[in-house]
């Protein structure tokens, strides 16, 4: 089947929005399960996926190999927790395929760490050579606050060990008001003193949680404050096909990136579409347009993904429309951030 999609007629027809922005980065949420419950992210009760509604990993072979002939030139997997999905390693070394064809600049991974110690090495023989790892905290009593689990030494051993194993590693802490808005510099000093890199999150309002986010958002303009405090920050030139502007201190050559889905919008840039693990490709993390490349797939209609694909670039918005203004407010989406992952 891969075959047939990459010899379409459309192959290397560019994939361009109505706003003009080229997109080729695609982001898969292979499952929405997690071992973690992150307050920020889901109800401590979460109900997930029935398995049978996921696509096989063929089926996501499939598609890649679809939007990597329209221009897709990145793949982030995340999730959920990606690792916790059996075959992951499998799916990801066949799709590394495209990466020796010079058709996929890269795979990378989003995880919360705590699978890395059993996992990291055949993470970097399947491909992957960056990943970014989620840590909000390197405290343990506040690690359990905010994820609901006791796994903070497995998660820091987690990350020396992929190092160890030669994968670069980039922190991702999603900054928590009441939390650990007040540990920002000591994480950052940790990252920097173990050669990572960390990107600091807004908390976005997406899916019912245990907890109203008017007290856990925390904008970084206030955070940015914070850290000057301790730290001279110098702007810099350099991005990634993310959202993060970063910047370096004077205290280390690491960067320091911040995402401000609120504070600072970012969507002017977007390069990104996201697909989850049932098949659904929405074309904005904070917007429900959406289009079911699945049930498409399975009538085996090459052309109907093709012109879907085309219809998707019509019909993704200008921009998000995330607000955290008023208690009680409701979400911008109803689905949680691990359906279409970060």
């Amino acid at each position: 089947m891969n075959k047939i999609f990459i010899n379409t007629p459309e192959r290397n027809k560019q994939l361009i929005d109505s706003y003009g922005r080229t997109i080729d980065y695609l982001r898969i949420s292979v499952t929405d399960r997690c071992n973690f419950r992150c307050t920020y992210c889901m109800p401590e009760n979460m109900k997930f996926l029935p398995k049978d509604d996921l696509l096989t990993f063929e089926e996501m072979d499939n598609l890649c190999s679809l939007f990597i002939a329209r221009g897709i030139k990145k793949i982030r997997l995340s999730g959920g927790e990606p690792l916790v999905r059996k075959g992951l390693i499998d799916f990801i070394s066949n799709l590394s395929r495209f990466i020796s064809y010079g058709d996929l600049k890269e795979i990378t991974l989003t995880t919360n760490g705590s699978l890395l110690n059993k996992m990291s090495k055949q993470l970097y023989d399947s491909g992957i050579r960056r990943i970014n790892v989620s840590l909000d905290t390197l405290m343990k009593d506040k690690f359990y606050q905010i994820t609901r689990g006791n796994d903070l030494e497995n998660v820091i051993h987690g990350i020396m060990t992929a190092k160890d194993n030669g994968l670069k590693i980039k922190i991702n802490t999603v900054v928590i008001k009441n939390k650990n808005f007040n540990e920002i510099n000591e994480i950052i000093e940790w990252a920097h003193k173990n050669d990572f890199d960390i990107s600091l999150i807004e908390t976005m309002p997406m899916g019912l949680t245990d907890q109203d986010r008017i007290d856990q958002y925390v904008s970084l303009i206030d955070v940015e404050k914070e850290i000057r405090k301790k730290y001279l920050l110098k702007e810099t030139n350099y991005r990634t096909a993310g959202p993060s502007s970063y910047k370096t201190t004077n205290k280390s050559n690491n960067l320091i990136g911040f995402i401000t889905p609120l504070s600072n919008n970012f969507c002017a840039n977007c390069n990104r579409i996201r697909l989850t693990s049932t098949g659904k490709l929405f074309m904005c993390l904070g917007q429900n347009d959406n289009i079911d490349f699945r049930s498409i797939l399975r009538s085996g209609n090459i052309s109907q993904l093709n012109s879907s694909i085309d219809k998707a670039m019509k019909i993704k918005p200008k921009a998000h429309e995330f607000n955290i203004s008023k208690r009680n407010q409701k979400p911008a989406v109803d689905r949680h951030m691990s359906v279409t992952g970060g």
